[in-house]
């Protein structure tokens, strides 16, 4: 097992994961930007090393300053956290070189999923479903409108390198695909530094499922059951619950099976997830592979009962699985509150958070770095809080969300507190009748300013 663990990240996560290995007993190093001095992360790991300043690309996202803290730190495992340099297989590869364990995946598993044509292909060698779409990257527009022409409008143009919503377009008719093929080529090389673009079919009323997966270093695979995060806002997801509303016991037994069939196409070590969209046939297409813990794991955690940055830990110690996939057995739902303004367009709130006061009671969670005179810094991603809810039945579990948000007390910035209070009314929600284009047609009531 590892003596001392170095988290390269910030925030919530920063903190879920020194919480975890201090019940495990082993040390931890928090690593920080000059605007985070004064964040939990840093104030409750063993040691802190200020790695630079405030810009990510100065800091979080500086492998040699990351593992300059390893050094002076003696630290013996790296844990990525999610975002940042999580899913980066050149990182990987350097805590490898080093000599330190890179808590997850090998570079070599990182780079077969990372790149989503790379991905796809894996998938159909290994028989699992995927969108119908071109074979690789679409290299003219004569070629991308003739696979279009083959697959059937409306198709979606995505970036190889994507993720985040980046890069990518709906074409309705042969007419637009040259001007929305030029738009998404701009954004993905803005955004990723490479403008490749894939084809695909795009999926009638989608919903976005996702299996937990995790793999030990002999070969062994389990999955964790499914993750419902259909409720997104351009491709960012607000919303996750266990178990899915849609899925019946006979689909999540399927979808399970061929994320495991994913997931040992690469022998996949650690936990990851296999992300699917499923149409409103049922029909199920592998998306694509998460290579890190994500930001809704708590729900799964939730309803198995398990510590999932535990099992993560002691598979990178090499430690073997037990054998067992694991089914919901109560209802979870995870609320992500971000310092935006819903009220106008999401926009980023950042600044300094007066009052404080998280909601309490039985089956409620809220994972969270913030506190009465934090100052949420205006650099990095906005999400201050996750409140998890859990109980027996979704409705149950529905009512104590609204009990909880209304009990969460955040003054000085403006928050998603108010939208979710509104989604948990919304009869749709309610009734779980809920696709990725749910909030297209979401209409947020406006408070008197």
């Amino acid at each position: 097992m590892f003596k001392k663990i170095l988290i390269a990240n910030r925030g919530e996560i920063a903190l879920r994961v020194i919480r975890t290995c201090k019940e495990m007993g082993i040390k931890t190093v928090a690593v920080y930007s000059t605007a985070d001095k004064e964040s939990l992360h840093v104030r409750f790991a063993d040691e802190a090393v200020c790695i630079g300043p405030p810009s990510s690309s100065e800091s979080y996202l500086s492998i040699p300053k990351i593992m300059a803290a390893v050094e002076i730190t003696n630290a013996d495992g790296v844990h990525p956290g999610y975002g940042f340099l999580s899913e980066n297989a050149n990182f990987a590869e350097v805590c490898e070189e080093y000599g330190v364990k890179f808590i997850g995946p090998t570079a070599k598993m990182i780079k077969l999923m990372g790149d989503k044509i790379t991905a796809k292909d894996t998938m159909i060698k290994a028989k699992v479903p995927v969108v119908p779409g071109s074979d690789g990257e679409i290299k003219t527009v004569r070629e991308g409108k003739k696979i279009a022409a083959k697959v059937g409008y409306p198709v979606m143009l995505k970036a190889t390198a994507g993720g985040g919503g980046k890069g990518m377009r709906v074409v309705e008719h042969e007419d637009e695909f040259e001007e929305q093929l030029e738009k998404a080529k701009i954004e993905a090389g803005a955004s990723f530094g490479n403008a490749a673009m894939y084809l695909e079919k795009f999926v009638e009323e989608p919903r976005h499922i996702e299996i937990q997966i995790i793999g030990d270093q002999y070969g062994k695979v389990v999955h964790l059951s499914e993750r419902d995060c259909s409720v997104q806002r351009r491709h960012q997801k607000l919303v996750e619950e266990s178990p899915s509303p849609f899925l019946d016991q006979k689909l999540r037994e399927k979808m399970g099976k061929a994320a495991i069939k994913a997931a040992k196409a690469i022998n996949y070590e650690g936990v990851g997830t296999v992300e699917f969209l499923v149409d409103k046939y049922k029909k199920f297409y592998f998306m694509e592979m998460n290579t890190r813990i994500q930001v809704e794991h708590t729900v799964t955690e939730e309803v198995i009962n398990r510590d999932l940055i535990k099992e993560q830990i002691k598979v990178a110690a090499g430690e073997k699985l037990s054998g067992k996939n694991y089914y919901p057995e109560l209802h979870s739902i995870e609320c992500r509150i971000n310092a935006e303004d819903p009220f106008h367009d999401f926009r980023p709130s950042p600044g300094q958070i007066n009052s404080f006061h998280s909601p309490k009671g039985h089956g409620v969670r809220v994972d969270t770095h913030a506190f009465a005179g934090y100052a949420v810094p205006p650099y990095y991603d906005s999400m201050i809080a996750k409140l998890i809810c859990t109980a027996e039945t979704r409705e149950e579990c529905i009512k104590k969300m609204q009990r909880a948000l209304d009990e969460f007390i955040i003054e000085g910035i403006k928050t998603t507190v108010p939208f979710h209070q509104q989604l948990m009314k919304n009869a749709d929600f309610q009734s779980g009748n809920i696709t990725t284009k749910f909030m297209d047609t979401f209409e947020l009531i406006k408070k008197d300013e």
